[in-house]
This record gives C-alpha cells, sequence and structure tokens, in this order.
C-alpha cells in the first residue's frame, strides 16, 4: 500500500476525518473482497494524482465494523467523501478509474 493511504480504525477516524485540511475519501473495504483488491492500485493512483487535494484512507471492515455499522455500510467495497467532516458523496462497487476520478474532481 501507498504511503499516501493510511488505514483508520474506530480509535482514530473521526480525528482523521474531521480535521483534514482537505477532502478524504474513506475506502471501506475487507481482505477477501475480490471488487475490493481490484480497486486498491486506482485508489494507489488516485492518491498520487491528486495529492493535496485528496486525502484517501481506508477502513477494514472486519476489524473496524462498528465505523461500517455506524455510516450503513452494506456492500463493499464502499467510499464515503468527506468535506469538512461530514459525507458529501457516496460511491459503491467497483468504479473505472477515469469515472471515479471525473466523481471526485466534481467534489472537489
Amino acid at each position: 500500500m501507498s504511503e499516501k493511504i493510511v488505514n483508520l480504525t474506530t480509535e482514530n477516524f473521526k480525528s482523521a476525518v474531521s480535521s483534514a485540511a482537505t477532502p478524504v475519501l474513506v475506502d471501506f473495504w475487507a481482505p477477501w473482497c475480490g471488487p475490493c483488491k481490484a480497486i486498491a492500485p486506482i485508489l494507489e493512483e488516485l492518491a498520487v494524482e491528486l495529492d493535496g487535494k485528496l486525502r484517501i484512507v481506508k477502513v477494514n471492515v472486519d476489524e473496524n465494523d462498528t465505523l461500517a455499522a455506524e455510516f450503513g455500510i452494506r456492500a463493499i467495497p464502499t467510499m464515503l467523501l468527506f468535506k469538512g467532516g461530514q459525507v458529501v458523496e457516496q460511491f459503491v462497487g467497483m468504479l473505472p478509474k477515469a469515472a471515479l476520478k471525473a466523481k471526485l474532481e466534481a467534489k472537489l
């Protein structure tokens, strides 16, 4: 995993997301999820391409099930875009890189 993408837990989630200077894309994922593994390299590339404009973080739903429940995560991968600590967009499932990047840039 890129040094640009960090794993968050129940303990550090709120402080990391609410205090972020830029919007934060949270990828809710699991190690056994095929689409999650497929989208990981796309998120790595976007973390580099959108550096300074967007922070990308990951939450393992198996290890942080209370966070997944808090945000109503029922399918993975689910990505939530936070601005100012609030959810402004949700993306569910595997998206092609160009489509995801366009949707993100429209919200930045």
